[in-house]
């Protein structure tokens, strides 16, 4: 159908695109403000960089890809994800060999075949940040109070953060050993993904999101239980810097998120009380995933959040955001000569920063007035033949309904003035 968007697609009209850039202009403000830097990574990939990257076992390369063979017989991938895009990225342009941490961060669309629900879509939008080079783990907490940040900035309520540490390789061994031990009798009841998943990789099967096997994993040994030395200092840390940044957080020992690559921190944050769809961000520690993609031994972390989520939970809680862009002056010009004389007009009071509407139609000053009105123009500026013969205007304040005369010389800087005193 030429006249509707594929399904799990979007349309971003005007009015909401006005509340995208508000979001975004504090997410830009945010990072700007932890020392991060923006990057910009292309749309599509090289398939295997999500596979080895991503993981082979998780949901997103098994079931969630839009892969396709180019004309060079190339396997390539929509992004599902940043962070494997902007690791690469990291790796291929040597930011490894300047000052460490290399901080970057992300506002674009991901892709993924998922089913649509509220807040969740097949072409998403995501702002992500990544850390590359420190393990330090007070860098986890600072993330994590980054993100509850831009969060409380954006005026959201009854979040929850919660963490666990999913361990290195070393614990996750020992982990997975007692994981199958544990699911190898109740290996008939889990679904025929996470049978498949039992020998490659079973932790992924405390991600699954059948209701059936959470109940089947409900009793499952957690990783917190086989934590190293090295992991469960480092998880202690975390903890103690985020109490001392004030970020209350709740244990979640089956936490373990979506993607192979995260070790030690993981984090999600959740909004009580908006429904099934609650998470709305969250990421972690990954101190291989930079070696796995071909590079130095670094370690990174990072997060992510979905636009379209955090606009779905700030309109669940009520939270206004504007939704139209404030028109500073309307010129209403009658005649020839004084429609070119506001062309003008409105041309040079773009040039000093305020937004002006004028009319196209030729219509009358009535008419005009109505359109200002319904722009909720601050001022009105009235060209006629009559004001062009004196070489003024009439200005006309809309809430106020005042007007006065003001000459055609002085009209740019009474009418920035004005907007400056509105400030």
């Amino acid at each position: 159908m030429l006249t509707t968007r594929p399904r799990g697609t979007n349309d971003l009209l005007p009015a909401e695109l006005v509340k995208w850039h508000y979001v975004e202009n504090i997410l830009h403000q945010v990072a700007s403000l932890y020392g991060y830097q923006e990057i910009r990574t292309p749309i599509f990939e090289h398939t295997e960089l999500f596979q080895r990257g991503v993981g082979e076992s998780t949901d997103i390369v098994e079931k969630e890809m839009y892969t396709f063979i180019d004309r060079g017989e190339r396997s390539l991938t929509l992004r599902p994800e940043a962070t494997a895009s902007t690791v690469r990225a990291f790796l291929e342009h040597k930011l490894y060999a300047g000052p460490l941490p290399v901080k970057l961060y992300y506002i674009g669309p991901m892709f993924r075949y998922d089913r649509p629900q509220a807040g969740r879509y097949r072409q998403f939008h995501q702002f992500g940040v990544e850390a590359f080079g420190a393990q330090d783990p007070s860098l986890d907490a600072e993330v994590i109070a980054m993100a509850m940040d831009i969060y409380q900035r954006l005026g959201l309520k009854n979040l929850v953060v919660e963490l666990n540490s999913v361990g290195c390789p070393k614990c996750r061994q020992a982990h997975r050993q007692v994981l199958q031990e544990y699911l190898k009798e109740k290996l008939s009841k889990l679904c025929p993904t996470c049978q498949g998943r039992f020998a490659r990789n079973p932790l992924r099967i405390l991600d699954c999101k059948s209701e059936h096997c959470r109940e089947v994993v409900a009793e499952a040994p957690t990783i917190d239980q086989m934590l190293c030395a090295d992991c469960r200092s480092h998880f202690q840390l975390v903890q103690e810097y985020l109490q001392e940044l004030q970020v209350a957080y709740t244990l979640n020992p089956r936490l373990v998120r979506g993607l192979d690559y995260y070790t030690k921190t993981a984090f999600e944050i959740v909004a009580q009380g908006i429904g099934a769809q609650s998470s709305i961000g969250g990421g972690g520690r990954y101190d291989h995933l930079i070696e796995e993609c071909g590079g130095p031994s670094l370690p990174g972390i990072g997060y992510a959040m979905g636009i379209e989520r955090i606009i779905l939970t700030l309109e669940e809680q009520g939270i206004e955001l504007p939704t139209e862009i404030k028109t500073h002056v309307f010129i209403a010009a009658l005649g020839e000569k004084a429609q070119k004389k506001g062309a003008k007009l409105a041309q040079d009071l773009r040039q000093v920063g305020l937004v002006v509407e004028r009319d196209y139609f030729g219509k009358s000053l009535k008419a005009q007035l109505k359109a200002a009105n319904r722009l909720q123009a601050q001022t009105t500026v009235i060209l006629g033949e009559e004001e062009l013969a004196k070489e003024q205007a009439v200005v006309r304040k809309m809430e106020e309904g005042l007007q006065e005369v003001v000459p055609l010389g002085e009209l740019v800087s009474y009418l920035v003035k004005g907007k400056k005193e509105e400030k």
